[in-house]
């Protein structure tokens, strides 16, 4: 394990813990199946399926963030995440194994992923999806009901005005 590493993404999120364990064997496994590194743009895209600790992992050593557009929220909860290289189309799945390394106390399962083989704690796989285009910059548009302003492709219209997403009433028939 790389301590100086694990100093960082640690040093990120604030504490140590097994679920940034988690993420930083996952960025492991990504930098040594990939051959990855931090990412100055969006050469790299991290697509997460969970908001956890691990994330911080991701963001402090491959340097994929929200702002930057190259990390993505998919929100299904599995601990998993898909790893993609625009330069070179590379891309790589990692999701946590079901059970993996269950130990008594919090200390000790957090030892004992970080002391684990990749390949035992993860399995591998093709993202199901493609590669998300680079990030796009938006013209903003000013809500008629609250007067805030948010990225045009997030308005809506209410009665041919444009509204926010906190103002605008959806409309459902129970479907």
């Amino acid at each position: 394990m790389d301590r100086e590493l694990w100093n960082k993404a640690a040093a990120f999120h604030g504490h140590e813990c097994p679920g940034l364990a988690i993420g930083f064997k996952a960025c492991e496994a990504a930098r040594s199946r990939l051959g990855l590194g931090a990412s100055p743009d969006e050469e790299i895209v991290c697509v997460t399926e969970n908001d956890a600790c691990g994330v911080d992992a991701v963001q402090a050593l491959l340097s994929c963030t929200f702002g930057k557009g190259n990390l993505i929220y998919r929100g299904t909860g599995k601990q998993a995440f898909s790893f993609f290289e625009r330069s070179s189309g590379r891309k790589l799945r990692v999701c946590l194994r079901p059970g993996a390394r269950p130990a008594p106390t919090r200390e000790e399962r957090m030892r004992a992923i970080l002391d684990a083989p990749v390949d035992e704690l993860f399995t591998f796989s093709e993202p199901s999806f493609d590669l998300p285009e680079r990030a796009r910059l938006f013209g903003t548009v000013v809500c008629s009901k609250c007067g805030e302003g948010a990225p045009e492709h997030m308005m809506r219209l209410d009665d041919g005005k444009p509204v926010c997403l906190d103002c605008f009433k959806d409309y459902t028939r129970g479907w």
